[in-house]
């Protein structure tokens, strides 16, 4: 028996350093990190940098009961975050709080009025006939030449797919099936249609919008005003610019043609003029992503009019079947940014259609979702708008550090007159733990977008306490197994087990109320409540893979191992006494000769 017993303790002795080298690779590593990323602090929330909170709520309009769902209200948040970085707003956030709340942060330096204007409004959805399109950059060189297009759609759907996304009507001679986009509008049911015979009043506008912007230069007397300022911003139009993007179709009407900027599957940016809104977002019923096993189309969308959007859908899109291309294409439009600008070759006149043209199944979700949102009658009231000046958060930081600094040094105090020596182990493996914690704050930044705000560094400094009770649980432990007569060594490995039972159960209900609140509530309250539940698991791994090596290695020191006074273990102050055990077995023969 006592081979094995040999073996164990020399296995049991090697794990101390292995544990040691471990966090310290991981602590090194992390910290290399840090630095190369050039994430060097942590992400500051609103509350500490400064800026405007704005918290809407979705209402619900007459007949639309079930508008407000998690599908659309993450659309909308995408939407709206969309909107605020089209103002050049850095850092900003936007996310859902409860069924029908949003929560938006913009950091300072935002007109808060012109924020909450464009991200409280309702998403405006158009379809707009395409008159003129080129990659922004390129100057058109002439104007679209027709060329033969069979009437078939699913021929359409082939050349389709044989044409590159990105080719613009800057080509001398286009195809009918070439377009910016690459991708058909046909009838979902695939029934035949004839190219209506009569077009609508908007259909009317649109020609004679074509006309006036035609690339064909006309003489100046012959210009009207309206179309020469049209001509002049899409000349100047340079989409690869953020804020021009965001300024293009600012204040144009419905019913009046405007410039526009959107990219292609390529990833370039395109502008265009397009002439005025023929269908509107509230016209469509639904829409939906779905993947044609029957085709080699992959995924599409469909979509389903109402019966006021099938008659003004097949008008128009019976009026872009005549022409060539690119004015065989219309634009679907969402807050001025044109996300498809698929082709007709026929007019769709079944009150539902489809858009197929190598969609992955991640383009054809979103587009699916912002057809839909457009769709719905969905409106956001301001419920608050809060502003909070930098100086404040400073001081309010200023005052948190302040508390933590006081608090730590009130703990570190304790550690030191009552456990003396020991205490070198806890302050030791505070600093552990509080590197870590920062190291790891600011890499979350960038990677999940964590925001250090004030209840975040609230929950650090809680963690304080729940980092030094894990350390005196396991010194008590060990103090217990000294004054029932064990030596130092043997007391560590004895203690360790009972005190890791109390440390896990300890730590696992600090993390079970840091998860509810993190999911039941949202804001800055998730912030307190994700920084407990880190630090809480922090406290884990520092205990096992640092304070309990460290207190194995110190056991076969001198000054712990022979009970120093001030090594905190002093058999003397702890009032040790010999084992009960050893003192029955001494009795025990005495009492069998005298029987």
């Amino acid at each position: 028996m006592a081979a094995p017993k040999k073996g164990r303790s020399a296995s049991a002795q090697s794990r101390p350093g292995r544990s040691l080298a471990l966090i310290l690779i991981a602590l090194v590593a992390l910290t290399g990190g840090m630095f190369l990323s050039g994430h060097s602090t942590p992400r500051l929330g609103i509350d500490l940098a400064g800026g405007t909170s704005i918290t809407l709520e979705a209402k619900n309009e007459p007949g639309q009961p079930n508008a407000i769902n998690k599908t659309n209200m993450n659309t909308a948040v995408d939407i709206m975050n969309r909107r605020v970085n089209g103002l050049g707003v850095s850092e900003a956030e936007v996310q859902t709080q409860g069924d029908r709340n949003i929560i938006v942060n913009i950091p300072k330096g935002t007109n808060s009025k012109q924020a909450l204007a464009q991200v409280g409004t309702t998403a405006k959805l158009y379809f707009r006939p395409v008159l003129v399109t080129e990659v922004s950059g390129k100057a058109a060189t002439g104007t679209p030449s027709p060329s033969a297009s069979s009437s078939d759609s699913s021929k359409d759907k082939a050349s389709d797919k044989a044409t590159d996304k990105a080719t613009s009507s800057s080509s001398a001679t286009p195809s009918a099936t070439a377009t910016s986009q690459g991708r058909a509008v046909t009838d979902a049911l695939k029934a035949d249609a004839t190219p209506s015979g009569t077009a609508s009043a908007k259909s009317s506008a649109s020609a004679k919008a074509s006309a006036s912007t035609s690339t064909t230069p006309s003489p100046s007397g012959s210009v009207d005003p309206a179309t020469a300022k049209l001509q002049a911003q899409y000349a100047a139009l340079d989409c690869t610019d953020k804020a021009v993007r965001a300024k293009a179709g600012d204040g144009v009407k419905a019913t009046d043609p405007t410039v526009a900027c959107g990219q292609n599957s390529s990833g370039q940016w395109q502008k265009y003029v397009l002439g005025p809104a023929e269908v509107s977002g509230t016209d469509i019923k639904s829409a939906a992503a779905v993947f044609d096993t029957q085709s080699a189309a992959g995924w599409k969308v469909t979509m389903d009019f109402t019966s006021g959007g099938s008659k003004t859908f097949a008008d128009i899109t019976g009026k872009l079947a005549k022409n060539q291309s690119p004015q065989n294409q219309f634009a679907i439009v969402l807050d001025g940014e044109v996300v498809s600008d698929p082709y007709v070759s026929q007019a769709l006149t079944g009150g539902n259609a489809e858009i197929s043209g190598s969609f992955t199944q991640t383009e054809a979700q979103d587009l699916a979702n912002m057809l839909k949102y457009g769709a719905l009658p969905l409106t956001f009231k301001a419920a608050s708008v809060t502003t909070v000046t930098a100086a404040l958060g400073g001081e309010q930081l200023h005052a948190g550090l302040i508390a933590g600094a006081i608090g730590l040094g009130l703990v570190i105090i304790y550690l030191v007159v009552y456990y003396r020596g020991l205490s070198i182990i806890a302050i030791a493996s505070l600093m552990v733990s509080a590197v870590l914690t920062y190291v790891l704050m600011a890499l979350l930044g960038p990677a999940i977008g964590f925001a250090l705000n004030l209840p975040a560094v609230c929950g650090a400094i809680v963690a304080i306490g729940i980092t030094a009770d894990s350390f005196i649980v396991f010194f008590e432990r060990i103090r217990d197994e000294i004054r029932e007569g064990r030596s130092l060594r043997p007391a560590v490995e004895r203690a360790w087990p009972r005190a890791r039972r109390t440390i896990l159960v300890s730590d696992f209900v600090s993390f079970l109320a840091a998860a509810v609140l993190f999911i039941v509530t949202v804001g800055k309250v998730q912030g307190f409540a994700f920084t407990l539940g880190l630090t809480t698991l922090l406290d884990v791994v520092v205990v096992f893979l640092f304070t309990k090596p460290l207190m194995t290695i110190l056991a076969r020191k001198k000054f712990f191992a022979s009970g120093h006074s001030w090594s905190g273990l002093d058999p003397k102050r702890l009032g040790a006494q010999p084992p009960l055990r050893r003192t029955r077995r001494a009795s025990a023969p005495v009492d069998t000769k005298e029987a």
